[in-house]
């Protein structure tokens, strides 16, 4: 075991506080109760039943919207519940051929493909689809909570932010989830909780839904650093439904990050491996053996995770991850400045510019690092990753103070980063 690398870990224990004893927020009785008692929920068996009873009710020589949009809306839930791509990418044709048979008017059949090319991070594609709906006809409602969810996605924030206010007397579910993604880009982390809150509350009658808010609330908590709320939210969302993979795995980055029980969050990463198609377990895997201090798991473990990730299927994705793998322990700056050209070409946003001017820097072209920064990010609110790589940025052209900035920024949501990265800040904070 490389001796330097297990400092390095220590170090982090330092950062997280580790050295203070804490109650551990993940039992193991529970996780074990949970792996061993595991069948899928009723909401996945009910889809399944209603997906075979639109499937035989379409008639292939008979164009159809009722069936088709039902039976592709129950693949589009399995791919929510079990992450299969391939679900969403049938999900997508069948509405396709909806659009394409009614002669490209059915304006719901736009609005939906604009959900589905959203989920696929083809961002620019939602933006047409969204432009196809709107020249066809859309309710007021509709128009603006998906030109929020565009305008958002491509950073587009005064236009998003416009749609949000013209949503305020809606009162309902989807303005608060949406309320709470603005406050969050802001920066005002309890308002977003609020609104988020508010969202489940509403939805109440609703499961699927207000379990989504509630998750989506627990991962607002993990950003400001209450993990014990958190860990409360995401255990509730499992007992709503017990493929709430995302939920899952994210009780593992508490036990991982939180608790130090590298054991029990490699259990609960190996679990989600075998239930959930998507390649996420495997990033979780390789920040798992990096904070166990053993570089040649972690590395075998993003390998195999690039690997999945760069499967043409999943499109652009897993490009923030990719990027950071590369540029981390994968070392390959070249690799990781490409998939950074190919983001810009699918949204161009201060985040995705930060990401372009990481690689940039690390495959050695730092003036045009520093003009992405300049021209691009700078001043523009950022996520932890983004804070830190643009503060190595800052401490490689010599800004010293510029770069503990961003350090000291990032490591507020500290529990949004890898071991490897609380690491190397720190290092930089000695």
């Amino acid at each position: 075991m490389n001796l330097k690398y297990v400092a390095g870990v220590v170090m982090i224990c330092g950062l997280i506080g580790c050295a203070n004893k804490k109650t551990a927020l993940v039992s193991n009785d529970f996780i074990d109760s949970l792996i061993k008692n595991y069948k899928e929920p009723p909401i996945a068996r009910s889809n399944e039943n209603a997906l075979r009873f639109w499937k035989d009710r379409i008639h292939p020589g008979l164009p159809g919207i009722v069936s088709e949009s039902k039976y592709a809306a129950c693949l589009a839930m399995r791919f929510h519940l079990f992450g299969d791509i391939l679900d969403i990418k049938q999900a997508d044709s069948v509405i396709r051929k909806i659009d394409s048979d009614f002669n490209y008017k059915e304006a719901q059949a736009n609005l939906t493909l604009v959900s589905y090319s959203i989920l696929q991070h083809r961002f620019s594609e939602a933006d047409g689809w969204l432009e196809k709906a709107r020249h066809c006809g859309l309710k007021k409602y509709d128009l603006l909570t998906a030109s929020f969810d565009v305008d958002f996605e491509l950073g587009r924030y005064f236009q998003a932010s416009n749609s949000l206010k013209q949503l305020k007397n809606s009162d309902d579910y989807g303005y608060f989830f949406r309320r709470s993604k603005m406050d969050h880009l802001n920066g005002s982390l309890d308002s977003a909780v609020t609104a988020m809150m508010k969202a489940a509350n509403i939805e109440e009658g609703s499961a699927w839904l207000e379990e989504i808010a509630l998750a989506n609330a627990a991962d607002l908590y993990i950003h400001a650093g209450d993990l014990k709320k958190a860990a409360e939210l995401y255990i509730k969302c499992i007992r709503m439904n017990s493929a709430d993979f995302h939920s899952i795995q994210s009780l593992g980055w508490i036990a991982l990050v939180h608790d130090k029980n590298d054991s029990l969050a490699e259990k609960i990463f190996s679990f989600v491996q075998t239930k959930n198609k998507l390649p996420d377990a495997w990033y979780k895997l390789t920040q798992m053996a990096e904070l166990r201090g053993d570089r040649d798991l972690a590395i075998k473990y993003a390998k195999e995770f690039a690997s999945r990730a760069s499967d043409t299927v999943y499109g652009n994705m897993y490009n923030k991850y990719l990027i950071e793998l590369y540029t981390g322990i994968l070392n390959n700056y070249s690799r990781a400045e490409q998939i950074a050209k190919r983001e810009l070409d699918n949204r161009s946003t201060p985040q995705t510019r930060a990401w372009y001017a990481w690689a940039l820097f690390c495959n050695n072209r730092k003036k045009e690092a520093l003009d992405q920064y300049e021209n691009h990010v700078s001043g523009k609110p950022l996520e932890a990753l983004e804070l830190y790589w643009m503060g190595k940025l800052m401490q490689g052209i010599n800004k010293g103070y510029n770069a503990q900035a961003f350090f000291s920024a990032a490591v507020i949501n500290k529990y949004d980063l890898s071991p490897a990265i609380l690491n190397d800040l720190q290092k930089n904070s000695d």
